[in-house]
């Protein structure tokens, strides 16, 4: 009797496909990947000017250097104002904002209240008055105080002071000139001092003298974003920090 053929008994083989090759194992759907979708691109601002105003002797100048960094698609422009006209100027609208000189009408305007300056008195170079480090009401007695029209501080009580026979300079730099020609004194904050300095000029602290408040003003009706960012930087506040 003929044999079967070797293998041809067992059960259970795997079948092969034709040709011998096996089945491969279906594989399972894969889902595509999405493509993220790109961020839309930040508004482009326009280019525009933050108006800053500012009064005789204020040193705005490490908050403009700030503004410069945190904010350099926006220029600064530094506008000079007279303390006589520093309120119509903002009124005007001629500034975004000013450092001015206190007292000013508050009616429709905020302000933030920066330093307070020292009263200082000019004298000349060579007054017996440079001899101490500070004065007093005291030490002016006899002296000849010379008030420029352009005066910020107002009236001070200087016991036994005389007033000038000439009418008053125009402007406190007038007045220095004229204390450096030795005649007089004048008392100033320490800020128009420094401003006006002269070689042959010399100022020293007048004891319990008032001082001069140095602030920021702008119209409440006009507080931009531009406005609020400046008030952030002169608060100290950070880059991200909230209003």
């Amino acid at each position: 009797m003929a044999q079967k053929g070797r293998g041809s008994g067992r059960r259970g083989a795997p079948r092969r496909a034709a040709g011998g090759a096996k089945r491969a194992a279906p594989r399972a759907a894969t889902r595509p990947t999405p493509k993220a979708t790109p961020a839309p691109p930040a508004p482009r601002e326009e280019p525009r000017t933050f108006r800053l105003g500012a009064i005789p002797g204020a040193t705005p100048g490490k908050w403009i250097d700030r503004w410069r960094e945190r904010m350099p698609h926006v220029a600064l422009e530094l506008v000079p104002l007279e303390v006589a006209t520093q309120r119509e100027a903002i009124a005007a609208g001629e500034v975004d904002a000013a450092i001015v000189r206190l007292p000013i009408d508050t009616d429709e305007l905020h302000v933030i209240r920066l330093y307070d300056e020292v009263a200082v008195v000019v004298v000349a170079a060579d007054s017996a008055l440079t001899t101490v480090e500070e004065l007093t009401a005291d030490d002016l007695a006899g002296e000849v105080v010379i008030v420029p029209r352009d005066d910020v501080l107002g009236p001070i009580a200087l016991p036994g002071t005389e007033h000038p026979r000439f009418d008053p300079p125009e402007t406190t730099a007038d007045a220095i000139a004229t204390v450096a020609a030795g005649v007089g004194v004048v008392v100033v904050p320490m800020s128009l001092a420094r401003l006006h300095h002269r070689r042959d000029a010399e100022y020293r602290p007048l004891r319990d003298a008032p001082t001069s408040t140095v602030a920021l003003a702008w119209w409440a009706e006009r507080t931009t974003p531009d406005v609020e960012s400046f008030v952030g930087i002169v608060r100290g506040r950070g880059a991200n920090s909230s209003r």
